[in-house]
C-alpha cells in the first residue's frame, strides 16, 4: 500500500467475517461513535487476520478490487 492511503473498514453489521480485496488495511470497529481505535492490520503472506478489538475475521478475496468488500458498504471512504 506504499504511496497510498490505507483503506478503513467497518463492522457495523457485526458479521463474523468481512471478505476484502487488501491485505493491508486499518480496522476500525464499527462507525463513530461505536468504533474501536483504528488498528492497522496486515496479512503478510496469510489470506485473513483477526481484530484484535472486535475480532471481526478479515478475508482476502483477490477477486475483489482494493475498493470493494462484501458485504458491501464495510469500506469506509470518509475515515481520517
Amino acid at each position: 500500500m506504499a504511496g497510498g492511503l490505507i483503506p478503513h473498514f467497518a463492522n457495523d453489521a457485526g458479521t463474523e467475517r468481512i471478505f476484502i480485496g487488501v491485505k493491508e488495511f486499518n480496522c476500525m470497529g464499527a462507525r463513530a461513535p461505536f468504533d474501536h481505535p483504528h488498528v492497522y492490520l496486515d496479512m503478510g503472506q496469510d489470506s485473513q487476520i483477526l481484530c484484535p478489538y472486535c475480532s471481526t475475521l478479515y478475508v482476502h478475496d483477490a477477486r475483489l478490487a482494493e475498493n470493494e468488500s462484501d458485504p458491501k458498504g464495510s469500506l469506509v471512504s470518509d475515515a481520517a
